[in-house]
């Protein structure tokens, strides 16, 4: 997906470290994690760089396959219009703030995110029930887009009043002078909260356990890389994502922001990733929680 929490493919596609694996690689954009779960029941995917719900998802749909490494922590940002956030700052509580812009207003505040099943879709709920305590369902409206680009042109057009997204969105809108501003971050509500994981099926994790390992060396190499050169990983995100609509300058910005925060070690993610499956199953996701051991390979990274 054109989106930082898979940083590592664009790093790993550029700087050619897929030409250190002794497979051909090819690969495939997709616009949103639940495109991707659509495409995965033809079985044909090795390896899925996207959301951990919809990972969840395609295990629950016994496509047989595990996460082996994380892309990324902390990842999502809760943006608001200026004038509600105006209201935000104000009120007593959050929920006091969306029962103040309804009675001003007369309307319910509307989200604008990814499809039901992502995890900005997923975080956003959670984020509303147990932190703010306001039901989803009926004390605001969230309105299904279908990826960051429909995302970021939403708020650039004013369409929605805010959203749940990761990086780069937050910083184009910033850097495009659009009236919205982050009044919350996974980090602070939810530390080591999961985002954009490696989802590795059997027949490469299992059958080929050295080209397997070989994958998770090259993913770990490009979060360095990441981490260590940040002007580097910024043109790369730039290039795979498009100059026109992510110029450097803008790429760069995002890569200072607290919601890139990538990593590899899949253990880091591990209790973030039981409070999703159990919300994902209450959303009706998944039928059921999934146990770490269900969701998780650590062998992989282990090894390493």
């Amino acid at each position: 997906m054109p989106i930082y929490p898979d940083m590592q493919y664009f790093i790993i596609q550029e700087e050619g470290y897929f030409d250190e694996l002794s497979a051909t690689v090819s690969g495939e954009v997709f616009s949103d994690g639940p495109s991707i779960v659509q495409a995965s029941a033809t079985g044909d995917f090795d390896v899925m760089l996207f959301g951990i719900v919809p990972a969840m998802i395609v295990m629950d749909k016994d496509i047989p396959a595990k996460i082996t490494a994380a892309n990324i922590q902390n990842a999502m940002q809760v943006l608001a219009h200026d004038d509600f956030a105006a209201i935000w700052a104000d009120a007593d509580s959050g929920a006091d703030a969306f029962a103040r812009f309804e009675e001003e207003e007369g309307r319910k505040f509307t989200f604008g995110t990814f499809p039901p099943g992502s995890v900005p879709d997923i975080l956003l709920r959670y984020w509303l029930s147990e932190i703010v305590g306001v039901d989803p369902e009926s004390d605001v409206n969230i309105t299904a887009l279908g990826g960051a680009g429909p995302v970021r042109q939403a708020l650039l057009a004013g369409e929605v009043d805010g959203t749940s997204i990761m990086e780069p969105v937050p910083t184009v809108v910033e850097m495009r002078d659009a009236p919205y501003q982050s009044i919350a971050w996974a980090g602070d509500f939810m530390p080591g909260q999961p985002a954009a994981v490696t989802l590795m099926h059997d027949r490469l994790r299992e059958d080929n356990p050295e080209q397997a390992a070989a994958f998770v060396e090259q993913h770990q190499r490009a979060t360095n890389f990441a981490n260590e050169n940040p002007d580097g990983a910024a043109r790369h995100a730039s290039t795979v994502i498009g100059e026109s609509s992510l110029p450097v300058e803008t790429a760069r910005r995002a890569m200072d922001s607290p919601a890139s925060d990538f990593i590899t070690d899949p253990h880091k993610i591990a209790d973030g990733a039981q409070i999703f499956s159990e919300y994902a199953a209450n959303a009706g996701r998944i039928e059921e929680a999934l146990s770490n051991d269900d969701l998780f390979d650590f062998g992989v990274y282990d090894s390493l």
